[in-house]
């Protein structure tokens, strides 16, 4: 019997050209990520019309369906085997491809920014944060899992309960960030063109307990000193120096020197270089982020929080996971994610002052309506893409909510009060189960949610006062089921018209 899933993946298939146009099947939190031999194949109206897509995400290495989290990892193993299983299909022609009406003005505004975006991106140090988002995405569902069974056991240890399940489940919750290092290895070998198990291989030196016995320029080594930055430092070297053997070294005998040289040069290195010099970054980043919450709490939430969004859009924020990841690695959870998570709350609050003034655009009114359940949990991108950034003034009315959030959640770190994640991916309501804090959970939760609450106020009031302009004021005069000039009805109802972006914090 066909389920929901199937179906989806089903329905998606030959709207991206069929089987034989998918070169690749991936995904993170929320986008099934997929190459595409010919994206002139894609029909993607009627791919927007389908049920379950939120929108679709085109890049220079991908094209991204939006699925939203949960439905994204059922769906895309049945979407793989049916790419695997009709590997010789046809591709269905353009003629006989199901359409849909034409997009409505935000959609037509959204894809002139999506084709400026996407020039501006080109750029070689965007390219380069893209790749490195590629190595830690996939983790982060380890992430999640790990980070939500710690703060469990927090909580059961507070309250002095099951003294016995306790050790079993910090056992459970630290051993995949204990061993992190091998991970970021191998995917940063495989993203970077060398073979990830030897990415793995060099970056595994990193955290075995024998490298106590190693000292370097009269420095003993710590098991773990550099941390993820270490083991991507280091398999991005093993990568170069396994490509440089390959072209040297002659066939018969590549299997055996190639793989030897390639370990023991990076090894060497590692152990006499990068794991010193990534082990005073990493602490550096922790002593950081730490005094800047400290010391200038307020401000630093008012400009994290409030420029996080403009960051998403120019890909930018992508340069943060490997700080997040270092932070979670080094202290038990990441400060820096509560306050960015409050540019999304801005978002919410934005969204509802645009629908509460436009309460004639019923097609706005449901994209809204059938986005806010996923802004809520942090899955902005509906919103942002299909609302605030094509109408422009709410994206910045949205931004001050952020900041406003920002700054309320940097207030109480400066009182001592410190907030943190012990995983990255969820925002908005999603995040409290991964909260951790220096002021025990319960103050730890209300901290976070005065933010969210002053994100959703001060972005509702900005949008609702000064966000929408003259246009709407003369709305009423419309009737009912008129449009806001700019506002167009569209037959695409409670879909995302997201022209591009990139996954959320």
């Amino acid at each position: 019997m066909r389920t929901t899933n199937d179906s989806t993946a089903a329905a998606i298939l030959p709207l991206v050209g069929g089987a034989a146009n998918v070169t690749s099947v991936a995904h993170c939190m929320t986008r099934l990520r997929l190459g595409l031999r010919d994206r002139t194949l894609v029909h993607e109206d009627a791919l927007r019309s389908l049920p379950a897509v939120l929108g679709v995400v085109a890049d220079d290495d991908s094209y991204q369906i939006v699925l939203g989290p949960g439905t994204v990892a059922r769906v895309t193993p049945e979407f793989e085997a049916l790419v695997t299983g009709t590997a010789g299909a046809p591709t269905p022609g353009t003629a006989g491809a199901p359409t849909t009406s034409t997009a409505d003005a935000l959609a037509a505004r959204g894809a002139e920014w999506k084709a400026a975006r996407r020039q501006r991106n080109a750029t070689p140090l965007k390219l380069l944060l893209r790749r490195i988002a590629n190595i830690f995405v996939p983790l982060i569902p380890a992430l999640i899992g790990c980070g939500v069974i710690a703060g469990l056991n927090g909580l059961l240890i507070n309250l002095g309960w099951l003294p016995s399940l306790t050790p079993a489940l910090a056992a459970i919750a630290s051993g995949f960030m204990a061993l992190i290092a091998v991970f970021v290895g191998h995917h940063t070998a495989k993203e970077f063109g060398g073979t990830p198990i030897l990415g793995g291989a060099v970056a595994a030196i990193i955290v075995y307990a024998g490298v106590a016995k190693v000292t370097a320029f009269g420095m003993t080594l710590a098991p773990g000193q550099g941390g993820v930055l270490g083991a991507l430092a280091a398999a991005l070297l093993g990568t170069y120096v396994e490509k440089w053997c390959r072209r040297r070294v002659p066939e018969a005998l590549d299997v055996l020197v190639t793989p030897t040289v390639t370990v023991l040069v990076t090894g060497l290195v590692t152990l006499y270089a990068l794991m010193y010099a990534a082990g005073e970054l990493s602490t550096a980043v922790g002593a950081g982020a730490n005094w800047l919450l400290d010391h200038t709490g307020v401000f630093a939430g008012l400009v994290l929080g409030g420029l996080f969004l403009p960051l998403v859009m120019l890909g930018l924020h992508q340069a943060l996971i490997p700080l997040h990841t270092t932070l979670i690695q080094q202290q038990g959870y990441t400060v820096l994610l509560p306050v960015l998570a409050m540019a999304g709350a801005g978002q919410v609050g934005a969204a509802l002052a645009v629908y509460v003034r436009l309460h004639h655009d019923l097609s706005l009114r449901t994209t809204i309506r059938s986005a806010l359940p996923a802004g809520l949990l942090g899955v902005g991108e509906p919103l942002i893409y299909g609302v605030s950034l094509p109408l422009g003034r709410p994206f910045v009315t949205a931004c001050a909510g952020g900041a406003a959030g920002g700054a309320f959640v940097g207030f109480f770190s400066m009182l001592g009060d410190k907030i943190g994640s012990t995983a990255i991916g969820p925002s908005g309501w999603a995040l409290f189960p991964l909260l951790k804090g220096t002021g025990g959970l319960a103050l730890t939760a209300a901290v976070y949610a005065g933010g969210l609450l002053t994100g959703y106020v001060v972005g509702f009031a900005a949008t609702y006062f000064f966000g929408l302009g003259r246009t709407v004021a003369g709305a009423g005069a419309l009737g009912g089921g008129g449009t806001v000039s700019g506002v167009c009805d569209s037959s695409k109802e409670g879909k995302d018209t997201n022209p591009g972006g990139n996954p959320p914090p």
